[in-house]
């Protein structure tokens, strides 16, 4: 789309369609919204996506609306680390193509609501919206769902005719970001260090509220968003000499010695949780890695079995970051927890890094700046 179809809203409206795979993708939509926000105080955002309500109030401080919309489908989880390919591709064949009708009427909505701009991460519907209502669409992404679905083909061909589709709708958003770590480079406008939500309060005043003091080491283990009952507290209270945070480890906020469980949603902001730790033990996502890499604390990773951002992730962190891999059975049968000394002692990273966030919120807002010709 040519800079001549860009309109102008008064204090500037953006639409965010967000992929509710995960937390990963609106903590990263989140992090680029209020990075916008912080340079332009009078923009504000209407949020399309599943991800609940919370979330973005959470992380925003800028004004928002939340729309309840299925813009994506991703992948069906079983659970934090496994995936449910026939029950994605079901999902898929009801998901795309998409309706003429709803597509219509979303357009419509989105020019009622004077948005300029489309920013979709990972969201194919969203990009499809934004050509129906003649406005801009940005991708932002480390990797595409064609990408992901192409390891699955031999498995299920039913993928197949999505991934085609999937392509001809990433390809087609008039502008394109990539975040590090990235999967697939491609030919696009803008590439970035990797995105993460700033911390809001103080390492020693979370401690404080943590009941740990600043010289306990503190170790996180998160499966970044998704809730998960561990069967290993009892190996993890007899590390005495470790303070252990486990968030969505609980259904209530529960503290045993040297253990605390918290709710999948609680009163602690993640990103404050993360740069408070001295160590991280999760899931290997995007978001967690980039909070961790943010943080500079060391990475205890556990890979997704045939998932292929997995290997492009742990192999940035091998690169740039300290850590190791756990295996998947080594850490649901607690044996990762003999290694906990070994992660803490890892260097840690204290120089400040760049944060991609702001370098993508002043490509868009130049974008949104522009006059039209």
């Amino acid at each position: 789309m040519t800079p001549g179809k860009r309109r102008k809203a008064e204090g500037y409206k953006v639409a965010c369609f967000v992929s509710p795979h995960g937390f990963g993708h609106a903590a990263r939509t989140s992090a680029i919204m209020s990075a916008m926000h912080e340079r332009n105080p009078k923009i504000s955002f209407e949020i399309f996506t599943t991800v609940p309500q919370w979330f973005f109030a959470e992380s925003l401080s800028g004004p928002f609306c939340h729309h309840s919309v299925h813009t994506d489908v991703g992948l069906v989880q079983k659970g934090p680390l496994c995936a449910d390919l026939p029950g994605t591709v079901k999902r898929l064949d009801q998901f795309l193509p998409f309706d003429p009708g709803q597509l219509e009427r979303m357009a419509k909505k989105l020019n009622a609501l004077g948005c300029a701009m489309v920013l979709c991460d990972i969201s194919p519907l969203g990009i499809a919206v934004a050509g129906k209502a003649g406005i801009p669409s940005v991708l932002v992404e480390n990797f595409t769902w064609d990408w992901v679905y192409q390891e699955y083909v031999s498995e299920k061909k039913g993928f197949m005719p999505h991934i085609k589709r999937l392509e001809a709708l990433f390809s087609s958003a008039d502008f394109h970001i990539q975040t590090s770590p990235v999967c697939a480079q491609k030919m696009v406008q803008l590439r970035t260090a990797p995105i993460s939500r700033r911390p809001r309060n103080r390492s020693t005043a979370v401690r404080k509220r943590l009941g740990v003091s600043d010289f306990t080491p503190l170790v996180l283990i998160t499966m970044g968003g998704i809730p998960k009952h561990h069967g290993f507290i009892d190996q993890l209270l007899r590390q005495k000499g470790i303070f252990f945070v486990a968030p969505g480890g609980g259904t209530n906020q529960r503290v045993s010695e040297n253990v605390m469980l918290l709710p999948h949603h609680s009163q602690f902001f993640h990103p404050d949780l993360v740069h408070a730790a001295d160590a991280v033990v999760g899931k290997v996502g995007y978001s967690t890695l980039a909070e961790v890499y943010h943080a500079g604390v060391p990475y205890g990773y556990i890979k997704r079995k045939r998932f292929q951002e997995s290997e492009v992730l742990s192999g940035y962190i091998e690169r740039y970051m300290a850590g190791f891999a756990i295996d998947e059975t080594e850490f649901e049968n607690g044996k990762w927890i003999l290694r906990a000394f070994e992660l803490l002692d890892l260097p840690t990273k204290t120089e400040q890094r760049e944060n991609g966030a702001d370098t993508v919120a002043d490509f868009i807002l130049a974008l949104l700046d522009e006059d039209p010709k």
